[in-house]
């Protein structure tokens, strides 16, 4: 099996802004770099016969989406916009869902996928020459739903939860 290339992480938002199915927004178009910042909460002590103890409390993620260049045609600029421009901070503009996949292999149907509630927070407005830009951070809130989703040629995602038990 080759190297995974850095395409086969997705990351989408949730442009009904959970009003009704979920449309999966792509992210990615313009930006060259993106991670998924997990935010790790390690604590690390070293007590008097200097042996080290490491306790991970958990995780605290986080995603920088930037830059993001203005488009009125994407499916999430209404939403952004009115949260920079508005200055806006209530569920209804910021709130939504975001959905992680993983193609591990590019000639199958599902993939492994991950759902989560997440606020959108826009960060600044203008930037440089390249155009209007809004970049914006996702913080994930809540519990992750696994699944899988299966993609369109074009990347259109439908997500399906894992079966519980």
């Amino acid at each position: 099996m080759a190297k995974l290339k850095r395409s086969a992480h997705l990351f989408y938002i949730d442009s009904s802004w959970g009003s009704g199915t979920p449309s999966w927004f792509l992210i990615g178009k313009d930006i060259e770099d993106m991670s998924i910042d997990l935010g790790a909460d390690v604590e690390t002590t070293k007590n008097i016969l200097d042996e080290t103890s490491v306790s991970l409390n958990g995780y605290e993620p986080s995603i920088e989406v930037s830059p993001y260049i203005a488009n009125p045609t994407d499916a999430i600029w209404n939403k952004l916009k009115s949260a920079a421009m508005d200055r806006v901070m209530d569920d209804e503009h910021c709130k939504t869902k975001m959905l992680e996949v993983l193609v591990e292999d590019t000639e199958a149907t599902s993939h492994s996928a991950w759902m989560q509630d997440c606020y959108v927070v826009p960060q600044s407005v203008g930037g440089d020459t390249t155009g209007l830009q809004i970049p914006f951070d996702v913080h994930p809130d809540g519990t992750r739903t696994a699944g899988t989703a299966a993609l369109t040629a074009g990347r259109t995602a439908t997500f399906t939860p894992a079966a519980a038990g």
